[in-house]
């Protein structure tokens, strides 16, 4: 790993666990919203019977309520999060061709496949996030076509 890479994944690292923290800061909002549980707590088991006190409420359905209403630190900590994970699939696969575009081709799936959990939802947050997870699928599967098909080094011919 050269020192540009390192450098690359310390600085990605620290801006997603800076934005991680805002989003989570800014998901506690979920706990001054009792009407809001029934929709965004999905991690804390919420009854539509029972009260349930604020404290009850998980840590991540605050990263779920911030994706929803204040999308812009959940988005930017998704996107520092896809660039450590390029970039280390990149580190990792660099030197052959065939597991960097399998590398590629699956994560475009997974982008692909997050689209259609966030596809229904009726807020801000979750269509900017359907939009973002389709475009990523999308490049990175034509990313993985193009690293597959591209000609090797020493077979290029000059014009």
């Amino acid at each position: 790993m050269t020192f540009n890479n390192l450098l690359q994944m310390i600085i990605a690292a620290l801006f997603l666990i800076v934005f991680t923290f805002c989003t989570w800061y800014e998901g506690s909002e979920i706990m001054d919203r009792p009407w809001e549980w029934k929709y965004s707590a999905h991690f804390t088991q919420v009854d539509d019977g029972q009260a349930m006190d604020a404290d009850d409420i998980s840590n991540f359905d605050h990263f779920v309520y911030a994706a929803k209403f204040k999308p812009l630190f959940p988005f930017l900590m998704v996107l520092a999060a896809s660039y450590l994970i390029i970039l280390t699939g990149y580190i990792l696969f660099k030197s052959n061709i065939k597991k960097m575009a399998l590398f590629l081709l699956g994560l475009g799936v997974l982008f692909l496949l997050s689209t259609g959990f966030v596809s229904n939802s009726p807020t801000v947050g979750g269509n900017i996030f359907q939009v973002y997870f389709l475009i990523c699928g999308v490049i990175a599967i034509i990313g993985a076509a193009l690293y597959y098909f591209r000609m090797p080094t020493g077979l290029h011919t000059k014009i």
